[in-house]
Order: structure tokens, then sequence, then C-alpha cells
């Protein structure tokens, strides 16, 4: 298989006309803490509405299967207490197992610069969790009208947006550890993914990081949670420096590799050490609080805060990695006791895809 002509995934940087936001409902595992983790959904909506648009699907209503006045309400006055601006609020009502646009939304090419959105297949990181809602999602919400007149295509492939990292210019970013494991594409090989991700993505280069992992992801080391281009030739990356931490080998090895990395044009990258915070630890289990999760959007970089004294040194190294953009802090405690951060709850759009208006869509 070779690359559809003209086939490219743009980088996260670029011009974007929102992000989706799936908000948490009752019957998700946030529900025993359901509000603490609207505060923060509402935080990051509200971040995002001062520079681009805010999708946010919220859980029809169980009467009408639309989202009523009441839900509606509800997901708009907690965005308004977090300072959201309305007229950048777009809602859509559909069904959802859990939050995590990152993974169960779409992935948007651009084909000579217009807009196609994948809709991959979605299997709850391998069969861990379900996602029979999850991965329909994206199609519910193209029935709703939601992108336009922007193309849907279905793709048969389990892909998370979480697994892959693109710097806009043909070079994708990924590790074996989750996209070679065998609860997602069993009968694929390595060949064959990366035959199917220069088909579907455009990708010319295909850099497979053999190591990284962190405690507590269930994700199998998606590559957000460890390594983000910045630019096309920096990559800001997870370091771990305490020799006590068990998790510092592995980190290590991913660190020399991406060191032996090498750009398109044959240059090293520039790395960016981002820090580990001290283990934060729930019911036994360490989290995995990590600040590779942040989101670029359109002049700023939402990037997750954990009230240790090493949020400050990430977000100085952050500031440098992308000069002219505004870098917001985000305490994402909440959200890491299911097992994510920032970047996972989040989809971003590129330009044309999302309307720029407030609004809100039912079923058809």
């Amino acid at each position: 298989m070779t690359a559809i002509a003209e086939r490219r995934l743009p980088a996260e940087w670029e011009l974007q006309s929102g992000v989706q936001l799936t908000w948490p409902h009752a019957e998700t595992d946030w529900g025993p803490n359901l509000a603490a983790a609207e505060a923060v959904f509402a935080q990051i909506g509200a971040a995002i509405t001062r520079h681009e648009s805010l999708l946010v699907v919220c859980a029809p209503s169980r009467q009408s299967g639309d989202a009523g006045d009441e839900e509606r309400g509800a997901v708009l006055e907690c965005l308004a207490k977090a300072g959201a601006d309305p007229e950048r609020v777009y809602l859509a009502a559909a069904p959802s197992d859990d939050t995590w646009a990152r993974d169960h939304g779409p992935i948007t090419v651009l084909e000579a610069d217009r807009p196609r959105l994948l809709d991959f297949v979605f299997n709850g990181w391998g069969g861990k969790f379900p996602a029979e809602q999850d991965t329909r999602l994206t199609g519910r919400l193209a029935d709703l009208g939601c992108f336009g007149t922007h193309p849907v295509t279905a793709i048969d492939l389990v892909l998370e947006g979480g697994s892959i990292e693109s710097d806009g210019q043909g070079t994708l970013l990924t590790t074996r550890h989750c996209l070679l494991t065998p609860t997602r594409n069993p009968t694929l090989s390595q060949s064959a993914i990366e035959a199917r991700l220069r088909e579907h993505l455009g990708a010319e280069r295909i850099l497979w990081l053999q190591h990284g992992a962190l405690e507590g992801d269930d994700t199998d080391s998606h590559i957000d949670t460890l390594a983000r281009f910045c630019d096309p030739a920096t990559i800001a990356y997870t370091q771990a420096t305490d020799h006590q931490d068990p998790q510092q080998p592995e980190l290590q090895r991913m660190e020399d590799q991406l060191a032996s990395f090498r750009q398109a044009n044959g240059a090293p990258y520039t790395l960016i050490p981002l820090p580990l915070p001290a283990p934060i630890v729930e019911a036994g289990r360490r989290l995995a609080a990590t600040y590779a999760n942040f989101l670029i959007i359109n002049g700023a970089v939402l990037v997750p805060t954990y009230d240790d004294p090493t949020d400050a040194v990430a977000l100085a190294r952050l500031a440098q990695a992308f000069p002219g953009r505004e870098v917001i802090g985000i305490d994402c405690r909440e959200i890491i006791r299911q097992g994510g951060s920032l970047h996972c709850l989040t989809m971003q759009y590129p330009a044309g895809v999302l309307p720029s208006a407030a609004g809100s869509v039912d079923r058809p």
C-alpha cells in the first residue's frame, strides 16, 4: 500500500477550528466524583474557548435521546462558572462509555488541504474497558451534522489518537508496545501496520520507540504520555532522574533512543526533558502523572499539573518550547485518578471542521 496522494496528518500546532470534550456523566467511572471531574473539564473547556471553538458531547436524555434543556443547562452552567465563552461552545448529544476523546474521537487528515475525518476502531485499549458506545461516537456525531459536509471515513483498524504523534511533515512517532500489542490488531505485523499508517495517514517515516512506560497507564504506552513533537525539530519527553524510581531504567532507555533518532534531513532532534512529579498513589496504585500529556491549541498550550514543585519546571520548559504561546497549567489530579490526563480527554480539529458559532444538535 502507498500513501494516498497529498494526504497528511497535520501537526497539533497547526491552525485549529476547535477541540472536542466528551463530557463525564453518572454512568461513567467518573460517577462517584462527578462534580470534581466536571470542574476540571470546565477549566479545560474555558481555556479552549479563549482561543477557538469547543465541541462538547454530552449524554442524551434518557427520555428523548436528545440533549434536553436540563442536560444542556447543566453543562453550560458548569462551563460558565469556569469562565467559558458561550459563543464558542457547541453542544451535541450522543451516548458514550467514557470521556477519552483522544482515543474515541476521529483522526483528521488533510487531502489537498481539505479535512477528511477518519473513524478508526476503538476497542477500549485492547479490550480492557467497555467501548461499544465510544467506537460508534464519531459516526453518530457525523450523522448529527457536527462536521458539516466534511467526509467521515470508517477505517477497519484499531488505532487511538493518543498512540501517534505527527510532525505535520510526514513523520510519525509511536511505540511498539502499543501498536503491536496483540489485543489491538492481532493479524497485522509491524510492516503491515506501517503500510496502513502510510495509506491512511500519509506517513512517510515512522519512528518506533521500543522503550518507555509509566506505572498506572492502561494504554500500553501511548506516545502522548511519553514523548511529543513541539515543532518538526523538537521533542519534549518524560524524564526520570531518580534512580530509586522503578520507572527510571525504562525511561532512560527511551531517552537514549530519542537521542538516536534523526530528522528527515539527518539532523538530531532537540530534546526537552520534562520531569516526573513525585509519585501519586491511590489504593496502592501509582497514577500515571505526566507533563507530556499537554494540549496545543491556537495561541496556547494547556499543561496538566499535579500540585508538585515540578509543575513550575515543566511549565517553564514548555514555555521555552512554544515561544509566542500562552502556557496554561490546569490541575489534573482528579483526572489521573481514572488513568489519563489532559491530552487524553481532548481531540483537536483542524481549521474549517467545526463551526465558529455556538449551537447545539440533537438526533437527526
